[in-house]
């Protein structure tokens, strides 16, 4: 999955309202992810923005949020989710608010589609964490994109592999009960 933005992030607790700051990733799919540290292996929490985000104000827009201590309300980044939390948020100025709002924006609603040439209709590419997509400029004087969606094929048919599992294991319950009555009928 893509990598739109990431960097450091004041982001304010829930109950206590405190600040802390926190290494942040957006990625394409809306995973809005929050770590302890640079090196992504102490995760906090995850938003899903295309599922849970109604809308993103920053700056002098955010009114009822106090800033950190060092910080001016100018930083300030809100995040307006759709069960009425807000996830308040402070960047380092003015300029890196404003580019963390557009991103957030962008990874809202940001969609991937593919053309069928036959048909002459454009479909969407749902996009999660476990699809990747590829997109590869085209050659020649058209400039024809193509997108390849490679899916995970572990998940298609598990609900397939699991009756034909328990099928198989009741077969070979009943295969073996009657192997083992067997010795008895010939005493």
């Amino acid at each position: 999955m893509a990598l739109l933005k990431s960097g450091w992030l004041w982001r304010q607790s829930s109950v206590l309202k405190r600040w802390k700051l926190n290494w942040c990733d957006l990625w394409l799919d809306g995973s809005f992810m929050f770590y302890k540290s640079e090196n992504r292996r102490d995760f906090e929490t995850r938003v899903s923005l295309k599922t849970s985000c109604v809308n993103v104000k920053s700056g002098l827009e955010c009114a009822g949020v106090c800033p950190p201590e060092t910080h001016p309300s100018e930083n300030l980044l809100v995040v307006c989710l759709k069960n009425g939390f807000t996830l308040a948020l402070c960047a380092n100025s003015e300029d890196e608010a404003l580019a963390w709002k557009l991103t957030l924006l962008e990874a809202r609603r940001n969609t991937v589609f593919t053309y069928n040439p036959s048909d002459d209709t454009y479909q969407t590419v749902p996009i999660d964490s476990h699809n990747a997509v590829y997109a590869m400029p085209g050659t020649g004087c058209g400039g024809i994109q193509h997108v390849w969606v490679h899916r995970d094929t572990y998940n298609e048919g598990i609900g397939e592999q699991i009756a034909l599992g328990l099928l198989a294991g009741m077969a070979a319950g009943a295969a073996m009960r009657s192997l083992l009555w067997m010795p008895f009928w010939f005493c």
